[in-house]
């Protein structure tokens, strides 16, 4: 999974791998996009390290 993760024109810009759709934990959804977890970026606000947890699904 690579991520890129940048601020533009004060707009946060996440570009994520998609992925071949796979079940979700509870089964109910097909995740197509994750960062599996929290991730800390190399972006920052206020001097702090932006961190991301992000899941894209479709349904079944």
């Amino acid at each position: 999974m690579a991520m890129t993760v940048a601020i533009k024109n004060d707009k946060l810009c996440i570009e994520i791998d998609l992925e071949k759709p796979t079940p979700s934990a509870s089964g109910k959804t097909l995740v197509v996009a994750s960062t599996h977890g929290n991730m800390v970026t190399t972006v920052e606000i206020d001097g702090k390290p932006v961190t991301i947890g992000l899941n894209a699904y479709i349904k079944p």
